[in-house]
């Protein structure tokens, strides 16, 4: 399954992978610039431009705002809204559980602070974090700082974070979540995501449902399969930072997608990977069998990348019993002391095959907007 052609022709955008703008500017500007990239001209993107107003809700630790938590304004937005709800946070930090149901789509949450940094939602649970309610643990979905079940969900200006104490709790399972996405049409725009393993889940709804995430100009910090799920997922124009151990070692995985049959998984495009970690201790990533599927079809790409010197010469590696060349993955035109030449062990796409893994392909008609 490692070999990465189509069965029926695809359109050739050429070599280098579609860069889609996400500007923090107005919705219009916003809509145009990515309109002009993927092909969307004229009136389509013009009545992107022209989305309804938002409806916002403020939430500010020191009572200035309408609400106090993150969470309180997301149960006020109403069940089914038909339209865009932006919750305008406050510079704090705010240490709570969020979670935005199936049922309230068109989210967005958005710091006002002068950057990602000024405005926090950290929490500190873990897979094996024991529930209050003595029903057992929380399990690593469970674990999220911030869980997105609602489609059409969009973060900017703000840091997601876990701070689980690794060293504290060598007792439990560790897995500790920072977001958690299972949504299809989902846009992460200037945040960070933080935390050691298993930071940031992109996952869907279902095994047999689409999730589509976008995320560009962000952040993410971890250790261990930190970007992991069966999403469909872009990460593009994004700094990732290895990190240490809890011990001060250096080894981890950047990716362990789970991708269903036939779906794409995670692209990584554009971006830089690097960290404070020894020297080819990192790999790029290694197949997620959840439960030990083997219908399952792991998929990662990395393209147009700089990689560190952190990243080891043979970078993907099996899990769980499973082969990562029985899988999908595969390097394209990557840069840094952590790139290499094509071999049995560092598989690169072709032009023609780079053709059809582009950003585009993973959107699949799909155009993000900030509305």
């Amino acid at each position: 399954m490692s070999d990465f052609r189509r069965t029926t022709p695809h359109r050739r955008r050429g070599a280098a992978a579609v860069s889609l703008p996400l500007a923090l500017a107005t919705t219009g500007a916003f809509a145009l610039a990515l309109g002009a990239d993927l092909g969307l001209f004229g009136a389509d993107a013009q009545r992107t431009a022209s989305a309804a107003v938002a409806t916002t809700l403020t939430v500010a630790q020191d009572g200035s705002g309408q609400y106090r938590t993150v969470q309180a304004a997301v149960n006020a937005v109403p069940a089914n809204n038909p339209s865009r709800v932006v919750i305008s946070v406050k510079p704090g930090t705010y240490r709570e559980l969020v979670k935005v149901p199936s049922n309230k789509p068109h989210v967005t949450i958005q710091g006002t602070g002068g950057n990602r940094k000024d405005t926090v939602i950290v929490y500190n649970n873990a897979s094996g974090t024991p529930k209050p309610d003595g029903s057992g643990t929380y399990g690593t979905g469970g674990s999220a700082t911030v869980a997105v079940e609602a489609d059409d969900f969009q973060a900017r200006n703000v840091t997601f974070s876990n701070d689980f104490d690794e060293a504290a709790h060598q007792n439990i399972a560790q897995q500790a979540v920072a977001l958690r996405t299972a949504a299809d049409k989902v846009v992460l725009d200037g945040v960070t995501v933080s935390g050691d393993q298993d930071t940031l889940l992109l996952d869907t709804a279902s095994k047999d449902r689409l999730g589509r995430v976008y995320m560009a100009n962000s952040s993410i910090v971890g250790n261990v399969d930190f970007i992991f799920g069966r999403a469909t997922a872009v990460i593009d124009r994004s700094v990732i930072t290895l990190k240490k151990r809890w011990n001060g070692t250096s080894a981890g995985y950047v990716t362990a997608p789970s991708t269903a049959a036939n779906r794409k998984g995670i692209l990584i495009a554009n971006s830089t990977v690097s960290g404070d970690v020894s020297s080819r201790s990192f790999y790029l990533g290694r197949p997620w069998h959840a439960g030990g599927d083997a219908t399952l079809d792991p998929q990662a790409t990395v393209r147009n990348t700089t990689l560190s010197a952190a990243i080891r010469t043979a970078p993907w590696t099996d899990m769980s019993g499973f082969s990562w060349k029985d899988d999908r993955f595969a390097e394209y035109r990557n840069t840094g002391a952590g790139a290499g030449p094509a071999s049995s062990d560092r598989p690169q796409l072709t032009d023609a095959q780079a053709a059809n893994q582009e950003i585009a392909d993973w959107l699949a008609g799909w155009t993000p907007s900030a509305s």
